[in-house]
């Protein structure tokens, strides 16, 4: 199988350079490959970011003007927050030349010449292996200033974060790379017209920078061939929940969902999919009944009205509680939302409140709807997709497991444990930790 970002395990300079590495950049720095030919080329492999919203990356490029005079930046985004997502951790800890390399061809396509690598304020050993990569390549002259023996100069810069989520969000991430609280902006202005401290800036996901070497190295049609129409190449999916053997699998888009099941060896205990979520917690879920025959790629998770999103597959078999699994999501929305925006702010701390009631045996069957309308209002009302990501979820566990909300209001305990368990539902929430 083709891999395009898990291809090697030591991340060394030396492992890197015996499998070809940087050698796409010295091609590029001799002028054997020109900046309009690299970016020609990552336009027509269709190259979709690899964090979330799937944004074709050589139009992202396309919108930074490599002439204009004064400063211009590139961020990789490395702050993977997203709940069920683990997939940029490895690449750092085992091929972060891979992702140098991606960010110093990205850089110099869009004329950037200081970069930052922003990292999620957990990943230390991931900081740590960035850092000695990149004194590796600086060393080496393949980064940092006179770079090849050219009068050429990228800085890049390895950040690490604080452990909030909603940093993950570009323009908030640009906020706290200038030392501020990680707030989003209003956009327009877009960060390809007023970025970082006011100039042009492109911010690409870590998957996304450490596919761009490869690319470059086989060629768009290879990339493209990889995968399926309107969506090519490969894509990293970390799987967990009841698998038997949950881990971070790097697969051709088109896939089909069974594939991935068995290389996770099925649902543990032989029990049967309840439902997935297929692209990190801020996805709509998928019933177990909608899976036979799925792909996965934009165009099909479209079709069952979830999305791909960062790849962060959770499965949940049959023994799940949907009110409690929803109620633990909503903790961390809430948690993790800025404040800015009214709606998010308090309409969050309204569905959790809520939702607890419902655990407590405090409400009524009506304030299910009431949960439901009240995420309704935020989506599309926020500065960013913070909004969506606490709607997405509310609204799509309650459309499909609307009777399980109900009769956990009515009953004050859950309807799995009632009908299919045949223990209480005391001994259901200890069950699997004993």
């Amino acid at each position: 199988m083709n891999q395009v970002c898990l291809r090697i395990q030591d991340p060394s300079l030396e492992a890197y350079l015996q499998i070809g590495g940087y050698q796409v950049w010295k091609d590029l720095v001799s002028g054997k490959i020109l900046p309009e030919t690299a970016l020609d080329t990552i336009k027509q492999s269709k190259l979709q970011g690899r964090g979330g919203a799937g944004f074709l990356t050589g139009l992202k490029w396309g919108f930074m003007n490599r002439d204009l005079p004064g400063d211009k930046y590139l961020v990789c985004n490395s702050d993977e927050g997203e709940p069920g997502t683990c997939k940029d951790t490895l690449i750092m800890r085992h091929n972060p030349h891979q992702l140098i390399e991606g960010i110093l061809i990205s850089a110099y396509v869009i004329g950037a010449n200081v970069c930052y690598n922003y990292i999620r304020g957990e990943y230390l050993r991931e900081y740590e292996a960035c850092e000695n990569a990149l004194a590796e390549a600086i060393k080496a002259n393949l980064a940092g200033e006179g770079i090849l023996g050219k009068s050429l100069l990228i800085n890049i810069h390895n950040l690490l974060g604080a452990g909030s989520y909603i940093v993950g969000e570009e323009t908030a991430m640009m906020e706290s790379i200038e030392g501020k609280r990680a707030m989003p902006r209003n956009k327009p202005p877009f960060p390809a017209q007023y970025g970082l401290w006011g100039r042009a800036t492109t911010i690409n996901n870590t998957e996304t920078l450490a596919s761009v070497p490869v690319i470059l190295e086989k060629g768009s049609q290879w990339f493209q061939d990889l995968g399926v129409e309107n969506a090519a190449g490969t894509k990293i999916f970390c799987v967990s929940g009841h698998v038997r053997k949950p881990g971070v699998y790097e697969l051709p888009l088109g896939t089909s969902f069974q594939d991935l099941m068995d290389l996770c060896g099925g649902v543990r205990h032989g029990r049967k999919i309840k439902a997935c979520i297929p692209g990190g917690t801020s996805m709509r879920v998928i019933p177990g009944d909608k899976l036979e025959g799925l792909t996965l790629d934009y165009d099909a998770l479209k079709a069952v009205n979830s999305s791909i999103g960062s790849g962060g597959v959770i499965i949940m078999d049959e023994t799940t509680c949907m009110v409690t699994a929803l109620t633990h999501m909503m903790r961390f929305y809430h948690h993790e939302s800025c404040g800015q925006c009214t709606p998010c702010r308090e309409g969050s701390g309204w569905i959790l409140k809520m939702l607890e009631r419902v655990l407590a045996n405090n409400a009524e069957p009506a304030i299910i709807p009431q949960i439901r309308e009240v995420a309704k209002r935020i989506e599309g009302k926020t500065i960013c997709a913070f909004g969506e990501a606490i709607s997405w979820p509310v609204t799509s566990f309650i459309d499909h497991y609307y009777d399980e909300f109900v009769y956990f209001a009515q009953h004050g305990k859950s309807k799995v444990a009632d009908t299919q368990l045949g223990f209480s539902w005391n001994e259901y929430m200890n069950k699997d930790a004993a």
